[in-house]
């Protein structure tokens, strides 16, 4: 279901500080602007009830999940809420064993190619590189050289429309976009314009 929804439009809506009632408007903004992965970060106000709405309310080719996430128990939680994948700022493989026990995707942060391996090793579905301002498109050109074609590269962390492109011709799959996006306080039809804008600069990266 992730690999589908990362082929439709490799974009990740990450939604952090987003509050239950004005969720469900952006959630379909970001829908009817081509993205197909929206996260909720646990860090969020009632990150819970902000997943259920988005699950309850966008086509089921929209898999939506939790950011954040840094526990087992938190895990369950995220899986009693209708969340389909698990987005981890590190890498703890009890995390990413609970998250593939429960049948739900993982997406854990990696700055390493060791941990990288390790995350594979354990279960991950895609790596997230966090932060990727932090690594830049060389690193993920340096990790693209080793780590199988098949596993999905995303980096996280200052993504843009004008540097999106670069690292796509570095490898990259896809990017978790998060206040160049959507930050607290913006309107439905600001989030709107914003993902018009990165899902144009993606697109125009898919020949």
């Amino acid at each position: 279901m992730l690999k589908n929804a990362m082929k439709q439009c490799g974009l990740i809506a990450i939604l952090r500080g987003v509050q239950p009632h004005e969720v469900a408007a952006i959630g379909l903004k970001l829908y009817e602007a081509g993205f197909r992965i929206i996260e909720v970060p646990l860090n969020s106000p009632q990150p819970f009830d902000s997943i259920r709405i988005l699950r309850n309310g966008l086509p089921a080719d929209c898999v939506i999940g939790a950011g954040t996430v840094l526990t087992p128990d938190q895990v369950a939680a995220v899986k009693r809420a209708g969340g389909e994948i698990i987005v981890m700022p590190h890498s703890d493989p009890l995390v990413i064993a609970a998250a593939k026990q429960a049948g739900l995707a993982c997406a854990p942060g990696v700055a390493t190619v060791t941990e990288a391996f390790a995350a594979l090793a354990a279960g991950a579905d895609v790596l997230k590189m966090f932060p990727a301002e932090q690594m830049g498109p060389n690193v993920v050109k340096a990790w693209r050289a080793v780590i199988p074609a098949t596993v999905a590269l995303i980096p996280v962390g200052g993504i843009t429309p004008e540097n999106l492109a670069t690292f796509v011709s570095s490898g990259a799959s896809g990017f978790g976009l998060g206040s160049a996006l959507y930050k607290p306080g913006l309107s439905a039809e600001q989030v709107a314009q914003n993902a018009a804008n990165f899902v144009a600069a993606w697109r125009s990266t898919q020949h």
